[in-house]
């Protein structure tokens, strides 16, 4: 099964016209594609699936679906460091 992962947007910037940033998943930061979410700012939450934002989230949700993905044990591959 994929599972996107809520994270909040630490910071934004675009790289040859396509708008990326950094996210935060509770305290793992990853370069994400945020290209299909182009009105995100700084401080806000997106669901995020194999480094593509997919949509924006509010801070409520994106907390309870990281405590219940954090339940399942499905949080492993944040913990893999990216090359």
């Amino acid at each position: 099964m994929c599972l996107g992962i809520p994270g909040r947007v630490i910071e934004t910037w675009r790289e040859h016209d396509i708008l990326l940033g950094k996210v935060d998943f509770n305290g793992v930061v990853k370069r994400v594609c945020l290209h299909h979410v182009p009105e995100v700012q700084p401080g806000e939450y997106v669901i995020v699936h194999v480094g593509f934002a997919l949509q924006r989230v509010d801070e409520d949700e994106a907390h309870k679906v990281f405590e219940f993905l954090e339940g399942l044990d499905q949080l492993d591959e944040l913990k893999v460091e990216e090359s």
